[in-house]
């Protein structure tokens, strides 16, 4: 069989020419790549901007085609597609690309004035944006767990526990040394002032009512969110990416049910039972501080500690760790299921879940602190 003669591959040309209709024509030829550019791009970028503003423009003579050249020339078009423009089929994505990019917009004279409260509305407005979704993905999660209940053989139980060993068991060492550490700090900073006055024994007061209703939870959430929520947003947003999501959503795999549902469940389940822990060591590490500063007995701290410390402080944090653990899900699957597919999007979309779900818990718990201000507080 004879074989085939390619034609060979011309250096990258400008020439003008004209038109069925006598207009001119900038017409390119050879090869528009990296390759072809590389040693010759300084010498035909003032050619394309002296003819940008050129109405017509012909590139079905180019052989070779990339980025590299289709943005050099989409700089000299200053940005946009001119009037008439023909090409090859296939270099049509190039610019296909680039259209759907938008220059920044210019700001108007006097905008570094309002730049602030713009940003403020900016921000506001997306925080709304966020809430909604939030909410609207929270109503979800509710019409799956009725679904759930009608047939609980269906459920993602497999997720479930998947999610509670990852989220939970696998957070026992670090809750662990932190809560040991703050519990010792708390001791060490509440047993200095009492000594003053000889009241060394509310330090057990102290520790008590701040660990159980306050400092348990609140560690043992942020945590939580830094370690595990960062998690569940990458891997949402690892499969934004790699088309896992489209995939699911083509076989009629409901993502809600197997992707949020297991997570809101999960750390539902698992954060209540970290707050006992970081409770556990955190009141170990008080009861080794205060008998090493003010010399109170391990036998002593235990026997203070039920009646210093109502019962009601615990229900309170357990409560707490409920609904910090369903934030928590929600708003990590809120932005994982936002993430663009790249990997910008993916490290800036971690980084928003992690600080929106830190900010949203200690907002949560004020508005706890100033509700039940009344509730579980004894100096006895």
């Amino acid at each position: 069989m004879p074989v085939a003669e390619h034609k060979p591959v011309r250096e990258p040309e400008i020439s003008d020419a004209h038109g069925a209709d006598g207009r001119g024509v900038v017409a390119l030829t050879g090869a528009w790549d990296i390759r072809a550019l590389e040693a010759r791009a300084r010498r035909l970028a003032p050619e394309l901007a002296r003819r940008g503003d050129a109405p017509a423009w012909d590139l079905s003579g180019v052989q070779r085609l990339d980025h590299v050249g289709a943005l050099l020339l989409w700089r000299a078009w200053r940005r946009r597609r001119p009037a008439s423009l023909r090409l090859r089929p296939e270099h049509e994505a190039f610019f296909a690309s680039l259209g759907s990019l938008q220059a920044p917009p210019a700001m108007a004279s006097g905008g570094s004035a309002l730049a602030p409260v713009r940003a403020l509305g900016d921000a506001l407005a997306g925080g709304a944006h966020a809430m909604v979704e939030g909410i609207r993905l929270l109503g979800q999660v509710v019409l799956d767990l009725g679904a759930l209940a009608a047939d609980p053989m269906r459920g993602p139980w497999r997720e479930i526990s998947a999610t509670v060993h990852r989220a939970g068991a696998q957070a026992l060492g670090i809750t662990a040394l932190v809560g040991f550490l703050i519990g010792i700090v708390l001791a060490y900073l509440s047993g200095e002032q009492l000594k003053s006055y000889g009241a060394n024994v509310f330090v057990i007061n102290i520790v008590g009512i701040g660990i159980v209703r306050e400092l348990g939870p609140m560690l043992a959430a942020i945590l939580v969110a830094g370690r595990s929520g960062s998690a569940m947003t990458a891997q949402l947003g690892v499969m934004r990416v790699t088309e896992e999501l489209d995939a699911l959503a083509v076989m009629g795999i409901p993502l809600a049910m197997r992707l949020v549902f297991p997570k809101v469940v999960a750390l539902a389940i698992a954060l209540p039972l970290l707050v006992l822990w970081t409770n556990a060591i955190a009141l170990a590490g008080a009861m080794v501080a205060a008998k090493w500063q003010l010399g109170i007995g391990y036998a002593m701290f235990v026997e203070t500690l039920p009646v210093a410390v109502p019962a009601v402080n615990l229900w309170l944090g357990l409560g707490k760790g409920v609904v910090f653990g369903i934030l928590i899900a929600l708003i990590s699957c809120h932005y994982g299921l936002r993430i663009e597919p790249n990997t910008e999007s993916l490290g800036a979309g971690t980084t928003r879940s992690v600080v929106a779900s830190i900010t949203t818990v200690i907002f949560v718990d004020a508005i706890f602190a100033v509700v039940f201000a009344d509730v579980g507080i004894s100096l006895q």
